[in-house]
């Protein structure tokens, strides 16, 4: 393999470097359009915490990227679909589909196995909903995210294409955050992930948990069955079911890694350690499930009961 070669292609993938002054400036434009209007949309301690970890994240994420590409790249190299896929139009648009579906359940797992949990939370961790909130990525995450796609070079998908198509992705989720468009037409809803999809994901009320993972394509989530409904009735609550009360940049990007261990040692079995650390947010082994299924689950029954 051509490591030489798979670096200076890696240095072509600055698609996200491109966007990112757009992202600053469409922020800086929702936050004063929210100060205009005195909206309830940002808070000046949130935003920094926001900024300050899409800086950690970025140094979190390097080494693991350069290695993701490499991995594409030689598995690309041994693909017997490597010299029919080329950048073909047609090839972009089935990219962009399995992409997002690549990404849907890394986005789905980081929801419902507790130890890619913690690598996620803190992007959950904010209160609002807007542009800043956007750019509050995991750090933690970024270790396990690649292995999600490492399938698609073995299709024939080159690796430049495939970091491409997922910052495009990437690009596309930026615009979701934000709580000043409430419903797009409806066939916009019904396939795309929109605002007010987003605002469910994002949401704390039992309700909306664990929901709308999709980045692109909410399709995904109604096909595998975590859709939910933004209801008019029912205003999405940001942040977690228990928040954060310090906004220290360790703490936001660490504290579920602390918790996970704290409770580790509560217990002597093996498997219920094993739980802990795979199983989904809320379980516990001394205590009442607290997991997002589970507390659906019960909201549904006591409004039938009612």
């Amino acid at each position: 393999m051509d490591f030489a070669k798979a670096i200076e292609l890696l240095k072509e993938d600055n698609l996200s470097f491109i966007a990112l002054p757009i992202f600053i400036i469409a922020l800086i434009v929702e936050l004063y359009y929210a100060k205009y209007k005195e909206l309830d949309l940002y808070k000046s301690q949130d935003t920094w915490v926001s900024l300050g970890m899409l800086l950690i994240t970025a140094v979190v994420e390097f080494i693991p990227k350069v290695v993701a590409f490499i991995a594409i790249y030689a598995l690309h190299e041994i693909s017997p679909l490597r010299d029919i896929v080329d950048r073909q139009i047609w090839a972009w648009g089935v990219l962009i589909v399995l992409d997002d579906f690549s990404y849907y359940w890394f986005h789905r797992l980081n929801h419902e196995v507790r130890l890619f949990w913690a690598g996620h939370v803190s992007h959950h961790s904010s209160q609002y909903m807007n542009f800043g909130t956007a750019l509050r990525q995991g750090a933690g995450e970024r270790i396990h995210k690649y292995l999600f796609w490492l399938w698609l070079p073995l299709l024939g998908f080159d690796p430049l294409m495939i970091f491409i198509a997922h910052s495009i992705n990437l690009i596309f989720q930026f615009w979701v955050h934000t709580d000043l468009i409430y419903k797009l037409p409806r066939p916009v809803e019904f396939i795309f992930n929109t605002p007010s999809h987003h605002r469910v994901h994002h949401a704390s009320n039992v309700r909306y948990l664990d929901c709308n993972h999709g980045g692109i394509f909410i399709l995904w989530d109604r096909i595998f069955g975590t859709f939910s409904e933004e209801k008019i009735d029912e205003k999405p609550v940001y942040g977690l079911t228990k928040n954060l009360t310090s906004n220290n940049l360790i703490n936001v990007a660490t504290h579920e890694y602390r918790s996970i261990w704290k409770d580790i040692k509560k217990t002597n079995s093996w498997s219920d350690r094993l739980k802990y650390i795979f199983l989904a947010p809320g379980w516990s082994h001394d205590g009442p499930d607290l997991r997002a299924r589970e507390l659906r689950k019960n909201l549904i029954q006591s409004e039938n009961a009612t």
